[in-house]
């Protein structure tokens, strides 16, 4: 059986949204960018990508237009490569590699090229389309609720305190900041000159200034579990939950911008090219749950996976959840 192999990674450093590197850059700068990183890096023509597979969460302004197109052409790419935009939200790029893989081991592809890009800072603002369907609410009422009042529920619902929630934070920061001292993100990241926006304390553009992002801009390397101990919590309230308790601003991950991307291949066509093989795709499944819980995914998800692929959780050597909230992290 065919296998499909990742070649070649590359990703923008993570820039924070709003007053970040980013927030002046449209989407495909950054998309083009990593793309046209992972085929230089993989050495391969990229004329040869039989297929672009590119996951967004918010297909709107500057990425709307199937931007995996878009990317395409701000990349500079050839034309003659097609690429399609997919939306299942925080896991879009992750299930763009997986169908980039599938299609490989179908023998539909040969090379394909996959990824993902978020700009918060042009998608998420005060003019962003929020249309609520009657009918989907009138089935599943919580269909549309904010992420943070389902981290809200999650802690309630199942016990997580805050001081657990902040001591995985604190954790989670120093394991960040000592991954950047010893230079573990250096050569994933592909840096990029850009200009940034700048505003004043009360929120007034105050000019532009040429930036080069190399390293994420999320990372405190000062957090300790006391400083945190001290922040506020930030859920006002909603529909489906009263004030939060325990979601602050030190145990949620920042809103973000940024790409990455990564080459596939067909394993056997990589190695006879002398190609590095970084790794291979080994099965990707998806679970459903309430959307009320929607952080609680990966319990359902999981089992799923290690079912299919003839594993157990003790045959996994290292585990990696998309990490919106510590109490998500916590619980799962």
């Amino acid at each position: 059986m065919r296998e499909a192999a990742i070649v070649s990674t590359a990703r923008t450093a993570i820039g924070k949204a709003y007053r970040g590197a980013f927030n002046a850059t449209e989407a495909p700068v950054l998309a083009g960018h990593v793309m046209n990183a992972v085929v230089e890096r993989a050495g391969v023509d990229p004329a040869r990508i039989d297929e672009v597979f590119w996951g967004i969460g918010n297909q709107w302004g500057t990425q709307g237009g199937n931007a995996g197109r878009m990317a395409i052409f701000a990349g500079g790419l050839p034309e003659s490569v097609p690429a399609f935009t997919l939306d299942r939200k925080c896991g879009s790029g992750l299930t763009a590699v997986a169908m980039a893989a599938r299609t490989i081991i179908c023998n539909e592809a040969d090379v394909a090229l996959a990824g993902g890009m978020e700009s918060i800072s042009y998608t998420v603002t005060k003019d962003a389309p929020r249309y609520v369907n009657a009918s989907v609410i009138a089935k599943e009422p919580a269909a549309y609720i904010p992420m943070i009042e389902t981290a809200e529920i999650v802690a309630e619902r199942y016990g997580i305190s805050r001081e657990a929630q902040d001591a995985y934070a604190a954790m989670s920061q120093q394991r960040a900041a000592a991954g950047l001292a010893s230079g573990a993100f250096a050569e994933e990241i592909v840096p990029i000159t850009v200009e940034k926006a700048l505003f004043d304390k009360q929120g007034n553009h105050a000019g532009i200034e040429s930036v080069t992002l190399s390293q994420d801009e999320g990372i405190r390397a000062g957090t300790t579990l006391e400083g945190l101990r001290g922040l506020k919590t930030v859920w006002a309230g909603g529909e489906f939950s009263g004030p939060g308790t325990s979601v602050t601003a030190g145990n949620a991950s920042q809103l973000s911008d940024g790409a990455s991307a990564q080459l596939l291949m067909d394993r056997r066509t990589a190695e006879a090219e002398g190609k590095d093989i970084l790794g291979i795709y080994r099965g990707f499944q998806a679970a459903g749950c309430s959307p009320a819980e929607m952080g609680i995914g990966p319990i359902f998800a999981i089992p799923k996976l290690l079912e299919r692929a003839g594993l157990s959780v003790g045959d996994i050597g290292l585990w990696e959840l998309n990490e919106a909230f510590a109490v998500q992290v916590l619980y799962c």
